[in-house]
């Protein structure tokens, strides 16, 4: 119990940081990108690109509040069921991460939309024309292929059983 306990605790504290670097770099892109000329990191590959998004990826469901809204929480709580059911040993701690960061990139953006009525995005991989994004959009795509790398490579089924709706019971 104290090992899950301590677990849950870190979790929060990596929530929170992961969160608080997301708003940290948005702000600063608001405070010295915003009106600026882009500032390219690397000539003709890479920017620091101010953009405003009001919707998803590639610009998809402009306006969509209450649709973002609805997919935040469905995220918050697909990963507080998953981590109440996963054990804490050292197997599922890539599963744990991996539900950590997709929170705190779900939560990064949905602040996002409720403080400024859009997203801030500022990464811009110009040599293949790739969609501005920001570090909470980088925290949902690397812990969803992390994610899709330890579902066929890593877990069996079996160690996955703890995911399921069924009770214990049922299970065994």
């Amino acid at each position: 119990m104290k090992q899950k306990t301590n677990l849950i605790i870190g979790m929060f504290i990596g929530f929170f940081c992961a969160i608080g670097l997301d708003q940290w770099t948005k702000l600063l892109a608001v405070r010295h990108l915003m009106g600026q000329k882009p500032y390219s990191v690397w000539n003709g590959v890479f920017e620091l690109y101010y953009s405003e998004n009001r919707g998803a990826a590639f610009g998809m469901l402009q306006g969509k509040q209450f649709f973002f809204l609805l997919i935040a929480v469905l995220v918050l709580g697909c990963a507080v069921y998953s981590v109440s059911r996963m054990p804490a040993s050292r197997k599922y701690i890539p599963l744990h991460l991996v539900a950590m960061f997709l929170s705190a990139g779900a939560v990064g953006n949905m602040i996002d939309r409720f403080t400024r009525g859009y997203v801030v995005d500022f990464l811009y991989f110009k040599l293949i024309d790739f969609p501005i994004f920001n570090v909470a959009d980088c925290y949902v795509t690397v812990s969803m292929f992390i994610f899709l790398l330890l579902f066929l490579f890593y877990y069996k089924e079996e160690d996955l059983q703890c995911l399921s709706f069924r009770k214990k019971e049922e299970q065994a």
